[in-house]
Order: C-alpha cells, then structure tokens, then sequence
C-alpha cells in the first residue's frame, strides 16, 4: 500500500515534478529539498531573487540596527565610573552604501551561488507567474508540473488612512534606502518592526514619534510592552499609543498626520510617516480565486497543517500564507510542503516551540503561550517576573534595563512559554525553546546548572522565582 501510495503521489508528469513560485527562503528552501529528493524542479523567480529577508528585510535592517548599537554604546560609556565617550554619524550614505555592499554579498552568495549546485533546479525568470490547471504560466508559455507551491512572500502594507496616499511616506524598504538622514520621523506601528526601526533611527539622532492604535508589541505580554516604552522614551523617542489614526497629509514637504488621542485630536509633523503597521502577501495576478484557492480578510492564502492549500495538488509557504511571518518559519513551512508534495510525506506544521525576537536593545524574546494565551487554552497558570537587578551578568555590565516572565501550568509545573527582555536575550532564549520542547518544568529548570555572569543564567533565576526569593541568595547558591 505504501508503495502505490508513493508512486501516485510522486510520478514524474509533464516538464517538471514541482514549480515553486518565489525564488526567497521560502522558494529555495521547497526547492532544494525536492531537489535533494531526486525531482525536477521549476523554480520561478517573483521579484529579487533572494527575496524579502536578504534584500529589503532581516540582513539590512539588522546591520543598520547594530550599527546604531555601536553609536549608542559610545555615548553612553559614561555608565560605566571613569569612562566617557562621544560618537556620531560622520556619513549616512557610506552608512547605506555598506549595508547596500553586504545585501549583494549575500543575496550572490546564499542565493545566485547556490543554483548551480543543484542539477535537478531549473531557475526560470521570465516574468509574472500565474496558477494553471497542470501547472504554471510564466512568460507566455505553460509550465506543466503536477505540483506547485506558491511562495511569494509579502510586502508592507499600507494603512486604511484618510489622505495616506498624498503624505510623504516611507516603508521598511525605503526608509533603509533614504540618502540622506532625516531630522524627523512618525512612525505608524509599534509592532516588531516598528521598534526595531524607530530605535535605530532615533539613535542615528532623528527626531522619533511612534505613533499606535494599541500598545507597543501588542502580542507581548503587557510587562515588556510597559518596559520597552519606558526604555524608548528614556532614549527620546515620543509614544502615543491608544490612538485613532485621523488623517494624514502634505504640507508643503512635510508630511502631517492627524491623531485621537484620550478624546484630543492632535496634528503631528515630520519630514516623513513611516508605515510600519504590518504586512500585505504578494497574491496579486497568481489567479487563486479561478483556482478555487482561498484566502483570509488580508488576502493570505489559507493553509493546513500539511501545507496545503484548497486546491488539491497546490501548496503555499512563507509569508504569503496566514503562517507565522518569520523568515525561519517559512523555510521551515516550505520544507514540509515540498516533502509532503513530492516526496510522500505527511509531516505537519509545528510552532509550538517557535522562537521570536524583536531586535531592539535590550532585546525581546519568546516562546510558547503568554499568560493571556495560557489562561484562554484552560490552563491553571502561575507565573513568574524577574528584573534584571536580579540577573549577576546585567549587574556586571551596568545595564538591568529589562525583565524575564516565565509562565507554567500549576498543576504540572510544565513550562508553557516565556519572554526574556536584556540586551542578550535573542541569544539567550533558545534554551528556554529547548526547556518547552522536552517538557521540562520549572523546578527542573531552576535545578539546571548554568555557567555564572551570563544572561540566559537569569532563566535559572526566573525558575527559582515561582517558590523563593532570588534576592537572597547568594552568588550561584541555588
């Protein structure tokens, strides 16, 4: 029955075994790994190859932010006793220009490079593709293959603004490609990559507004969302959250946005609005709806847990589906979609051990359930919140700005999921992915030995915190 099963789902029809629309991480990942499994393979370019991570997303804006790390780090010497520091931006567009020097380097070396390696990849970019019965068309002619998986990725959305079209706007794209360093900046979200560009920016020593309808990190819990606002603000960063966006406008070559705020309508100014307030998939022109392919209220398109969308024989991954929108998650998705479409598989997406940063500083960091989440899916939960001025190693480097929530069932004692806010958190919360994803406990945790003056010994901390007072122990004596 097995080999039947195998043999109808992975005979070789037509051109190709599979088309993959998307040539991102998405794209290469469903690529390689059919290819590794010995089928043919249309790989369909959909903009840049390489996609949103390499070229407009995580590589550039995470050089730029750690930049700006740098910058700030320098002028704030001064914490440590004896120590003073001065630094500036001495050339924006030398700044850009490197970023712009390793984006290519990249996108060649983890991307162009890499098709040659593999036989079975044919990489075809000849313009717009567009779902078919059999297949894919791309370039006016047809190409057959009996599966697709569609992987185009996303791009920023524009906000539902009276007036919005006529302000002077930038996204994380443009705003990453500005040839000059603006003296002022609003920027319309505070989700993850709102805070993470509107930092940066504002130690690059633009003038910075965040502006949002919520709370920063909306999905967070509510205790890092009050700690990164005060972080922020100590930097001089202005947030307004609570808001109804108004209007916005052009006056002159300023951009103005209007506001609600507490009942007041207020006009805020800058040289640019920034659209941070989320991500829109690229759907356009693939022909879904004549494909009987459906998608949710943004136009994502709707998948299984076997990556499959409602068309038999069609699979989509990464940012364009109504999956996690993390460049690792897409690979990831993409991966199980190729196996499950060609190569007989039946694996199932799994994020309950999903990791995820927020690259500002101090950095924020998670995994699993809040406590929101926790109580919603019928737990008995109890909770735990350590500050750094509990953690040795934030002591040490004169930084406890920050704090560690761990959250867990009562009766169990299982770990149901976490955040860690400190300047080392990303780095530093793959051990609490690792404590949910074999179901360790918390006094298993707190019991674990963890080398001493470093961040992730603050998870030991924040375990022992369900049952003792931290604050009196001594040095490593838990």
């Amino acid at each position: 029955m097995d080999d039947l099963m195998k043999d109808d789902c992975c005979a070789p029809k037509g051109d190709f075994d599979l088309a993959v629309i998307g040539a991102g991480s998405a794209g290469f990942s469903a690529a390689i790994t059919a290819a590794e499994g010995g089928k043919r393979v249309a790989l369909i370019g959909h903009g840049t190859i390489g996609g949103t991570c390499v070229n407009v997303g995580c590589v550039p804006s995470k050089t730029m932010i750690r930049a700006a790390e740098a910058l700030h780090g320098a002028q704030t010497a001064h914490r440590f006793p004896g120590l003073n520091g001065e630094a500036q931006v001495a050339d924006w567009s030398a700044l850009v220009a490197a970023k712009d020097d390793l984006v290519a380097t990249l996108r060649q070396k983890k991307y162009a490079d890499l098709l040659p390696g593999y036989d079975g990849v044919t990489y075809l970019d000849e313009g717009p593709a567009r779902l078919v019965e059999g297949g894919v068309e791309i370039g006016g002619r047809k190409i057959t293959a009996p599966k697709v998986i569609v992987a185009t990725g996303g791009r920023p959305a524009v906000p539902d603004i009276p007036g919005i079209l006529d302000a002077p706007t930038l996204d994380s794209t443009s705003l990453l490609e500005l040839d000059r360093l603006p003296e002022s900046l609003i920027f319309l979200g505070g989700g993850y990559i709102g805070v993470e560009l509107a930092q940066m920016m504002a130690r690059m020593s633009t003038r910075v507004t965040i502006v949002c309808r919520s709370r920063l990190l909306p999905r967070a819990e509510p205790e890092v969302s009050r700690a990164l606002a005060e972080v922020l603000r100590a930097e001089g960063l202005t947030i307004l959250d609570g808001v109804t966006y108004d209007a916005a406008r052009r006056d002159g070559d300023r951009a103005v946005l209007t506001v609600t705020v507490d009942g007041n309508v207020h006009d805020l100014t800058a040289d640019h609005l920034v659209l941070t307030t989320g991500r829109a998939p690229n759907t356009e022109g693939l022909g879904l709806a004549e494909m009987g392919i459906e998608t949710d209220r943004r136009g994502a398109i709707k998948v299984g847990d076997d990556m499959a969308t409602t068309r038999p024989g069609i699979y989509a991954a990464g940012d364009v589906t109504d999956r996690d929108q993390f460049v690792y998650m897409a690979a990831y998705g993409a991966k199980l979609a190729s196996r499950n479409a060609v190569l007989g598989g039946a694996e199932r997406y799994d994020n309950a051990a999903m990791p995820w940063v927020v690259f500002t500083d101090p950095q924020v960091a998670g995994v699993g359930l809040t406590e929101a989440q926790a109580r919603a899916a019928g737990h008995d939960v109890k909770t735990s919140v350590l500050t750094l001025d509990n953690v040795p190693r934030a002591l040490a480097a004169r930084d406890t700005r920050g704090l560690i929530k761990l959250v867990a069932d009562r009766a169990t004692d299982r770990l149901l999921g976490g955040v860690i806010m400190a300047p080392e958190g990303a780095d530093s919360v793959q051990t609490l992915v690792l404590a949910l994803k074999f179901g360790m406990t918390t006094k298993a945790l707190g019991e674990t030995i963890f080398p001493y003056l470093t961040t992730v010994e603050g998870l030991k901390l924040a375990a022992q915190t369900f049952d003792k007072d931290v604050a009196k122990l001594s040095c490593c004596a838990g």
